[in-house]
């Protein structure tokens, strides 16, 4: 069995630091990501989804936590086509446009390769000190099983090579009869890791949850099943607390899908006041307590 590596997807949100999860003593940034790194091995960074990070800011997370802790990385709203703010983008970069939100057509050809190049290399001082676990690469639900998306999973990881790449999928063509095992095939025909996810059901963007290793990588994210997934109020989106009966369920099934990798990345993304940091520490119990008996 691999090794099961347990996190959260965030460590600053503004009710996480409200909710006394962190001791007072914690009370700058570096602080709180060295507490946070005391309890967990693993964490992911999701603003990097809405704004490029500066190498300055990665480079501080790199010296400010210990050896062998590592950093997930979702990639930039742009380069996995979903809507991205003009404002978001680096100054030199932004197109004169009147529209509310871009897409990569939007941009000029070297502008588009440019966010690529400045936001990979960005990420230099988490590579450098071999922190960087993997990019997150998460496709927005109209992202359908078609060839032309399947060749854009191969040009990410390209474009990534050497740094590891992690597919997530939110639309259900992806998982729809026989094309779950042709996407599974493909993914490990290509040796990207396949990202799991636990998410509320019946939605449009709704994927089951197919725990599959397609690398020596294997990657679950736990979105909680909030009764308002379609809200756009992330704190109503995400706001679920898991129940120790839930974890518990979930335990068993982590430690199998983990005998297929070398190493198996779980991320409570449930991130509302401290429900995911104490739904992960639960979840590292439950698993040390399997380990043991």
């Amino acid at each position: 069995m691999g090794k099961i590596l347990v996190g959260t997807a965030s460590w600053t949100d503004k009710t996480l630091l409200a909710s006394g999860w962190y001791p007072q003593s914690a009370d700058t940034p570096q602080k709180r990501l060295g507490y946070y790194a005391q309890q967990f091995p693993l964490v992911e960074v999701d603003s990097t989804y809405y704004s490029p990070p500066a190498e300055q800011t990665v480079g501080l997370w790199a010296s400010r936590t210990p050896p062998g802790f590592l950093f997930n990385v979702k990639a930039f709203s742009l380069l996995t086509g979903h809507p991205t703010q003009p404002g978001k983008l680096y100054k030199d970069l932004r197109p004169e446009t009147d529209k509310k939100n871009i897409y990569p057509n939007d941009l000029p050809p070297q502008a588009y390769e440019d966010v690529w190049t400045r936001f990979l290399s960005a990420l230099d001082p988490l590579v450098d000190a071999g922190k960087l676990g993997m990019l997150l690469f998460q496709f927005p639900p109209w992202f359908t099983i078609r060839r032309s998306n399947k060749q854009y999973l191969l040009e990410v990881a390209k474009r990534c090579s050497p740094l590891r790449v992690g597919i997530e999928l939110r639309h259900e063509s992806w998982f729809d009869g026989d094309n779950q095992q042709e996407t599974l095939d493909f993914l490990r025909q290509h040796n990207l890791p396949f990202v799991a996810v636990d998410m509320p059901q019946g939605h449009k963007s709704s994927i089951p949850p197919v725990l599959e290793a397609t690398s020596d990588l294997a990657v679950v994210r736990f979105h909680g099943h909030s009764d308002n997934w379609t809200s756009r109020d992330i704190y109503e989106k995400f706001g679920y607390e898991y129940s120790d009966k839930e974890l518990k369920s979930w335990a068993p099934k982590l430690e199998k899908l983990s005998e297929q990798a070398g190493q198996t990345h779980v991320l409570m993304n449930n991130c509302y006041s401290d429900y995911a940091q104490r739904n992960a520490a639960t979840l590292v119990d439950l698993l040390g307590d399997s380990e043991e008996s």
